[in-house]
């Protein structure tokens, strides 16, 4: 890890952290704005995918966050980006409030798929399509291993088919929190669908290294200059501490006694919830 820096900017998980569904962690709101007054930068990151980004938004105005769309970065921005990056036309297994997030995009014979949290759509019919899509497009690169065949390929399919990307996973979580206790992520469904095609999901949400690096740089600022505040162990402060982040892993959400202990290195801190994660970033690391 490089040297650290003068703290610049806090990258700050959403559900589980500053809210669980439509309830705020208690003292988040007050928290938040004294984080504000100081000389940080702010940034919310998060792997949610049942809803859009304007729909998110309109549910933390509502709990009284402080929040603008533009600080907002979200795996399903990730996700987009990419499908526009490798010009694939996605079968979008979402749930049906992320779609608006999707506008614009050709989903016409679908040569890829995009996964996130579906809950609704989580059955054998769509699953089986998904897998059907998977397996033709994974049949159609590797035959373009065969240099005859590329030279009969049509420059753009040919292209299509040299950068694929037949599995995308907004994310992998295993598990997240609800009200009435925890439910099973996208994460076992990706790796199903993985497992019958024989092939690896695309990840572009939490903890990918790139998904960080993306949410900071509109802020200017390295990751060595900056901590992640999460209630996931792994997703949220695993990844950030191997992008060269502090991780701060609060107590809140999915968090589980002894979740600490599943990542080394071990969270930065351990603390009770985000106000206490507020109060030791004023109090040491500013």
């Amino acid at each position: 890890m490089a040297a650290r820096r003068a703290l610049k900017a806090v990258l700050v998980d959403l559900n589980g952290t500053l809210h669980i569904e439509d309830a705020a962690v208690p003292g988040a709101q007050e928290a938040l704005k004294r984080l504000r007054a100081a000389s940080v930068m702010v940034r919310f990151v998060t792997n949610t995918t049942k809803e859009s980004k304007q729909d998110l938004l309109e549910r933390l105005k509502k709990l009284e966050f402080d929040i603008s769309e533009d600080e907002i970065f979200t795996s399903l921005t990730a996700a987009r980006n990419l499908v526009e990056q490798k010009q694939v036309r996605p079968m979008l297994l979402v749930d049906d409030r992320a779609l608006p997030d999707f506008t614009g995009v050709q989903t016409d014979d679908p040569n890829a798929v995009v996964i996130g949290l579906a809950p609704e759509h989580f059955h054998y019919q769509l699953l089986n399509q998904a897998f059907r899509i998977i397996e033709r497009s994974v049949y159609l690169m590797s035959i373009t291993r065969s240099s005859y065949v590329m030279d009969k390929l049509e420059g753009r399919l040919h292209r299509l088919l040299l950068d694929g990307a037949p599995l995308i996973a907004i994310h992998k979580a295993r598990y997240y929190k609800k009200k009435d206790g925890l439910a099973l992520g996208p994460g076992p469904f990706v790796t199903a669908l993985e497992y019958a095609t024989d092939t690896k999901a695309i990840v572009v949400g939490k903890p990918e290294k790139t998904f960080f690096l993306e949410a900071l740089r509109d802020t200017g600022y390295a990751p060595e200059e900056a901590v992640m505040i999460g209630d996931d162990c792994r997703d949220d402060v695993g990844g950030a501490q191997n992008t060269g982040m502090l991780g701060i892993l609060v107590k809140t959400g999915k968090y589980r006694t002894a979740d600490e202990e599943k990542i080394n290195p071990p969270p930065y801190l351990t603390c009770e919830s985000f106000p206490h994660a507020v109060d030791h970033i004023l109090q040491h690391l500013l």
